[in-house]
């Protein structure tokens, strides 16, 4: 990273964690067999690296058949939770146990390079507070959320009327997302991806973790306005690209999932939007969001029901 881009800032409590080591942290919940192919990913990763699954009570097979498969491997450790206490949770679970200077917390559905761990230690520094990549789909298209802004109600509003598509020529409507191209390299953002986020442990003590009153959804957007508000620096390394599938719990619990989004969403707007501050706007908003999920429902049901009948 240049290091004439941003002032540094000041230097922070040293952790105690072991030097060099990067602590990869997988929350599983019902992720299907793209959990093992993750793991394998991740354990052929250069550098020194340990694997902390926490399994927020699945019952697919994927974890048993995770540690058949590389339960001797003393890199990996699985922590089995009795039930789902949810995606911040479980990484704190996850964090709480981890050894390295660093947190990679890993969606089970990615697939990362042999190189990727490795780029990431290199480019961080002690401005950085938490990075995050490029997240493509399988056909190699890159996901919004990669690169985002605070979800303000104002750029939500403009999301979701595509007014924002005309932020190219007139950035007074300026969306969520941040517009194509990516600045190559490292661009400094408001947030980044929550399938993949890497930050060094001490920074992740100092903001307190995840904030556990999500279960799902906008944890991650949360995390990254703390991390901002600590005075450290948010980044995508657009350089470099990590394909993310589509995760087992949103296939087959579809309802569940969307019905936790709008939940994180409300969580998020109450949090920190000012907008928040006035009756009026909470109201209304706090009713756009469910008659939203209401409108939803119904065909979210419907696929939950044909995803049930075809596993």
């Amino acid at each position: 990273m240049n290091a004439s881009a941003e002032p540094a800032l000041p230097s922070r409590v040293a952790s105690s964690r072991r030097s060099g080591l990067t602590s990869v942290v997988i929350v599983a919940a019902d992720s299907g067999m793209t959990l093992g192919m993750c793991v394998e990913h991740v354990l052929a990763n250069r550098g020194d690296v340990e694997v902390i699954v926490v399994d927020n009570a699945s019952s697919d097979g994927a974890v048993a058949a995770l540690q058949a498969r590389r339960g001797d491997d003393a890199r990996l450790r699985i922590v089995r939770n009795a039930e789902n206490l949810g995606f911040g949770a479980g990484c704190n679970r996850g964090a709480a146990l981890a050894h390295g200077d660093s947190l990679l917390f890993l969606n089970p559905d990615c697939e990362i390079a042999a190189d990727v761990i490795e780029r990431l230690r290199a480019t961080a520094d002690r401005r950085v507070g938490l990075l995050g990549v490029g997240i493509v789909d399988a056909k190699g298209r890159v996901e919004p959320a990669s690169r985002r802004r605070d979800p303000i109600l104002r750029r939500a509003l403009l999301s979701m009327s595509g007014l924002a598509r005309l932020e190219p020529r007139w950035p007074v409507f300026a969306g969520v997302d941040v517009p194509p191209p990516p600045r190559p390299g490292v661009e400094p953002v408001e947030a980044v991806s929550g399938a993949l986020m890497f930050m060094p442990h001490a920074v992740f003590e100092e903001v307190g973790g995840f904030d556990e009153t999500y279960f799902l959804h906008a944890e991650d957007l949360d995390l990254c306005r703390r991390v901002r508000d600590a005075g450290y620096l948010v980044a995508c390394v657009n350089s470099i690209s990590v394909v993310h599938g589509k995760g087992g719990s949103s296939r087959h619990r579809p309802l569940f999932v969307a019905r936790h989004k709008h939940r994180g969403m409300w969580r998020w707007f109450t949090k920190f939007d000012p907008a928040a501050q006035n009756p009026f706007v909470r109201g209304l908003v706090r009713a756009g969001l469910w008659l939203h999920f209401a409108a939803q429902a119904p065909l979210l049901a419907w696929r939950q029901w044909r995803a049930g009948t075809q596993r």
